[in-house]
């Protein structure tokens, strides 16, 4: 039985995209939300007192539990749906993704840093799950490496709020973990990895995981709809047997958003780009810190699935759009992201019937 706004009662559904899921809400209900320092807005002074965000300020080592209570909890700083994976200390929290035929995906985040599925559950396994492990001298050497002083100064910051607010016995996962490799390798970015067969039998479970099917309500605009993509631009970047693997190719993020002018922050060791960031938007804060450049790859966006879109409610990954035909409409702007528009009404209500219609099937 579905239940409004989305979840279920019964067969238990894994790998599909909670849209309405208030993250930063249940975070706030913890006993030390402070403790999640590195995932909340920051405002340090390495950055000059600057904060990247939705909020009008960020949060210190010295701002109160309801403080930060009230950042996690506002879904105006912290939107429903949404989920911070990047310990950066910018609010950049991005649409919550599906875990489905991951075998499929690559490379992995909307800003295609890892390339292999495993690495990507280790990464999350070892930094995100248990943030303490950034205090770690591999930790620390990362994270200055990603964002330099400001980075230095976070850690020092978390430090200082996990010792004020008791928190001992730091860090947990290393005792799930061993030290390998060199810190800022893809296989190791901190230095430790999980047991790889662990890794491996998570590939195995999410690969395993089926997409849900497309949904029909009108065959023939659904096939009207496939002629206008066959015919169109969509084809450069996305596929269109949505059962072979999405396209491993990053767009800069001009193409993909051209209002993108990027002021310069600080300046990173090669291959790393500098830290960077356009003002007055959302769209690129995703990519400040934490790009493909740390691969040596350019700082762009990798392809999305377009699986699972007719129970997708928003668009894009900061959530900026809120509908399929409004993705499509011209009238966001030549210079608003992922401006590709279909001008007519009819084959744009073809596209999106199409484009709901689509699953693993679909050819």
């Amino acid at each position: 039985m579905r239940v409004p706004q989305g979840g279920s009662i019964g067969s238990r559904l894994d790998g599909i995209a909670n849209h309405f899921l208030q993250v930063g809400k249940i975070f706030a209900t913890a006993a030390n939300t402070r403790a999640l320092y590195t995932v909340a807005q920051t405002q340090l002074t390495a950055n000059k007192g600057k904060t990247l965000g939705r909020a009008p300020r960020g949060l210190t080592e010295n701002s109160s539990e309801a403080e930060f209570d009230a950042y996690f909890s506002n879904p105006r700083f912290y939107p429903v749906g949404m989920f911070d994976d990047t310990f950066d200390g910018n609010g950049n929290p991005m649409h919550n993704t599906p875990l489905f035929e991951q075998d499929l995906a690559a490379p992995y985040g909307s800003e295609g840093t890892m390339t292999k599925h495993d690495d990507f559950s280790n990464l999350v396994y070892t930094t995100l799950f248990d943030q303490t492990m950034l205090t770690t001298p591999g930790g620390r050497q990362f994270v200055n490496k990603l964002a330099g002083p400001a980075g230095d100064e976070m850690i020092a910051d978390y430090v200082k709020i996990l010792r004020d607010t008791g928190v001992r016995g730091y860090p947990y996962v290393n005792r799930q973990a061993r030290r390998v490799g060199n810190v800022g390798e893809l296989a190791s970015p901190i230095g430790f990895r999980v047991d790889n067969r662990k890794l491996l039998a998570m590939n195995a479970y999410v690969f395993a995981l089926r997409a849900p099917r497309g949904v029909i309500t009108n065959r023939a605009a659904v096939s009207r709809g496939r002629a206008l993509f066959m015919q169109s631009s969509c084809v450069a970047c996305h596929n269109s047997n949505q059962a072979r693997p999405v396209p491993t190719t990053l767009h800069p993020m001009r193409r993909i958003w051209p209002a993108d002018r990027p002021m310069f922050l600080a300046p990173r060791p090669a291959p790393l780009s500098p830290v960077q960031d356009t003002p007055g938007g959302t769209f690129d804060d995703k990519w400040v810190v934490v790009n493909a450049s740390l691969r040596g790859e350019k700082r762009g966006v990798s392809m999305p699935f377009l699986l699972g879109l007719a129970t997708k409610p928003v668009f894009l990954h900061d959530d900026s759009v809120r509908s399929l035909d409004g993705l499509l409409d011209p009238r966001r702007g030549a210079r608003a992201p992922h401006p590709f528009y279909l001008g007519n009404p009819r084959r744009r209500a073809d596209m999106v019937a199409y484009l709901k219609a689509l699953d693993t099937r679909s050819r």
